[in-house]
């Protein structure tokens, strides 16, 4: 279920330069399709961690990990992160409170649950019916039938996990990366003004709490 999202934008300074993209990207810490340029992800960093946000919009981007059907043609928007820590302790991301939020009109913003493998499947494959005079309101709730789930559902299920951000902790120095899977309904204009909110990171050894990040997908240089 999603709901208007009141959170305080009050915290410490963040860094969202373009050059950091450059320097992660050509020391290998960050992989992105070959179609994709270096300047179309939106990154911000603090505390050590950058996280790096590459929505991906062009049905192309998807064939390597989706061969046949593909998210983006059911109406779900898979976004690329990547988890960069570059400090001395583990970093644990809670990914399940991750959200992308979007403002549908004025101040009306709202937020959109990630999908896990499963969800997304359902999504994708369920039936669509399309009334081009409404537009629908986020989100629809997914079927709670496990009816109908056949062979084309579990592949496109395992293709979906075997894609997705592999684990919730970052160790030290290193990092992981993976696709985030958002159903937008075909609105995909709604990326104009969204933003990818992400709570809940906890460094292992200290136990201490992070600053989130909220990263602005609208902040993206041209291909």
């Amino acid at each position: 279920m999603i709901r208007k999202v009141y959170y305080s934008l009050m915290r410490n300074p963040t860094i969202a330069l373009p050059f950091l993209i450059v320097c992660a990207f050509a020391s290998g810490l960050v992989a992105v399709p070959p179609q994709a340029s270096l300047k179309t992800a939106s990154l911000e960093s603090h505390e050590g961690l950058t996280i790096s946000a590459l929505p991906w919009t062009d049905p192309s981007q998807y064939k390597e990990k989706f061969p046949k059907k593909t998210p983006i043609a059911g109406g779900v928007l898979a976004i690329q992160v990547a988890f960069r820590n570059d400090s001395d302790e583990s970093i644990r991301v809670n990914l399940e409170r991750i959200r992308l939020t979007v403002e549908l009109d004025g101040d009306n913003r709202q937020e959109v649950a990630s999908l896990n493998s499963e969800e997304l499947a359902d999504a994708v494959l369920k039936p669509k019916v399309k009334d081009p005079t409404n537009r629908p309101k986020l989100p629809i709730p997914l079927p709670s039938s496990k009816g109908g789930r056949d062979k084309h559902w579990t592949e496109l299920q395992t293709q979906a996990q075997n894609a997705s951000v592999p684990t919730s902790v970052v160790a030290a120095h290193s990092t992981v990366q993976g696709l985030l899977y958002f159903d937008l309904q075909d609105q995909f204009d709604l990326l104009q003004n969204a933003h990818l909110y992400v709570p809940q990171l906890m460094q292992m050894t200290s136990g201490r709490a992070m600053t989130f990040f909220d990263i602005d997908l609208s902040r993206r240089g041209t291909q």
